[in-house]
Formats: structure tokens, sequence, C-alpha cells
């Protein structure tokens, strides 16, 4: 059981990351023909028969069936699917901490989540609302002494001008990175792992 929880990375059909999924649910695509399972070793494509005779490796992952055992995919790609989601990362306290890697964003310290509090650019004394674009992490010393200023009148510059996260299929649904997975995605990927 453990094994058909573990995760396998799912791509389209043009091999674009569009999320992971267990082996349960890989193998049961690709019994029914609407996905292939990818060596990510040479880049073959396999079907559930061809997938059945390789007979693992004592070093490889395996789920037992009653007669036989079959490998565990680590990648499969979907037959007909061709699009990429376009989910979008949710603005909370939590997720600007995240992208803001737990930094202070006028001095760059990190004093730790107790320490550190989301500070509005434009206050919203003065109209400054609560967005993506908006919010930054600021230590109390830094939020304090720029108080209800812009950061230019307060003469404390931002690090980086804050943005919307770019949403990644995989931030959400692994725990563990798989290192095979990283012939298909890129490192930004890896980067931070943010919440829908």
């Amino acid at each position: 059981m453990v094994m058909l929880n573990r995760q396998t990375l799912v791509l389209n059909r043009f091999w674009q990351p569009v999320g992971v999924a267990s082996v349960a649910r890989s193998l049961t695509l690709v019994a029914a023909e609407r996905a292939r399972i990818v060596d990510p070793n040479d880049f073959q494509l396999y079907t559930w028969a061809d997938w059945a005779k390789l007979i693992p490796q004592d070093n490889e992952p395996f789920v037992q069936a009653v007669t036989f055992r079959i490998r565990v995919p680590e990648v499969i790609t979907l037959t007909e699917y061709d699009r990429v989601p376009t989910n979008t990362v949710t603005f909370s306290r939590r997720n600007i901490f995240k992208r803001d890697r737990f930094t202070c964003q006028y001095c760059g310290a990190q004093p730790g989540s107790e320490e550190l509090t989301i500070d509005h650019v434009q206050p919203r004394s003065r109209g400054g609302t609560s967005t993506w674009e908006n919010c930054v992490l600021a230590c109390m010393e830094c939020n304090s002494s720029k108080a209800d200023r812009t950061p230019t009148e307060a003469h404390m510059p931002l690090r980086k001008p804050p943005v919307r996260p770019k949403w990644q299929p995989i931030y959400a649904r692994h725990d563990a990175r798989i290192e095979s997975w990283s012939k298909f995605i890129s490192e930004a990927y890896w980067t931070v792992e943010l919440d829908e």
C-alpha cells in the first residue's frame, strides 16, 4: 500500500509537468491507455503490457500483484491532455512568508517568523490594499521605522519589488523530491513550495 501512495510526476502530451499523482492513479491511467510510462533514463514510453513485462531490479521499488511484481513508475505522460493548469497562488500570510523566504524585505534580516510582520508598501491608511504587489515581510524594527510612509518617504528601499508568485503544479502536491523528476522540471520548481 505504501508504494501505491508514492508520487508520480504527470506530464501533458507535450511533456510539460502538470502535476503529480499517486502510483495507484498513474497505473490506472496507463492501464486505461490514457497515459504512458516514461523511463527517465532513456525517455522510452511504455504501455501497461510493455511495463508489466519488465522485471524490477533489486534496488527498484515495485508493487506486488497477485502473480507478478510491477515496477513503480516515476513519470507518466498523458496521451491526450495538452494544457497546463492555470491556477494561481492564494494570497495568504503563510504564502507571503514563503515568497519572501522569511526575510525582511527592507534590511535582509531573518529573525524568525515571530519577529516578522507583514508591511503594506503603500500604507492602508493611504489607500494601500492587501495584495501580492503591496505586501512584504518586514522585521519589527523596519516596520516601526517605516511607519505610515512609503519606502521612498522613509528612505527604506525594498530589496526587490513584491510580485505575485507564479503557480507551479508541483508546489502543492508533493512531499518528497524524486531525483529523476529533475530531467523534466527546471530547478525553479524546487525553490519554493506555496500553498494552493
